[in-house]
């Protein structure tokens, strides 16, 4: 896993520090979407909350991570597929948030149906959510 991490931060030339490192080990070993107190709990007291916010944001600029909305407005992140960059964004999956447990996983083999906007109107992201109950929960 060490492999991929360094070719991920490498790629997207991002210096390897001890913050990056452990966080996007963090989503590679997850199945599921992370919310920044996740992040900051599994890190234990090794980095602060700026930390975490900075190296998020670095991530997301990067293309690295995505982020999904949830029902009571906090944000989750996921890592993105191998065809996200910097400051372009290809998630164009549906989400799936469970009502029991919380877990947040991206369902990539669901897209997001075209949208038909009227003219003179232009999208910038489309997200959808869906919310129920998971397999593990069921």
């Amino acid at each position: 896993m060490e492999d991929a991490i360094q070719g991920i931060l490498k790629r997207n030339r991002l210096s390897v520090t001890d913050s990056r490192v452990k966080i996007l080990e963090l989503f590679l070993s997850q199945n599921g979407a992370l919310a920044h107190g996740d992040i900051e709990k599994r890190t234990g007291e090794r980095f602060d909350r700026v930390t975490v916010y900075r190296t998020l944001n670095s991530f997301l600029n990067k293309g690295i991570i995505h982020t999904i909305p949830t029902a009571d407005n906090s944000i989750r992140y996921a890592l993105c597929k191998e065809n996200c960059e910097e400051g372009h964004h290809h998630d164009n999956h549906v989400h799936f948030v469970c009502d029991d447990c919380g877990n947040t996983i991206c369902l990539d083999e669901v897209t997001i149906p075209e949208i038909k906007l009227p003219n003179g109107f232009t999208s910038k992201q489309v997200e959808m959510v869906v919310s129920g109950t998971c397999s593990a929960c069921n």
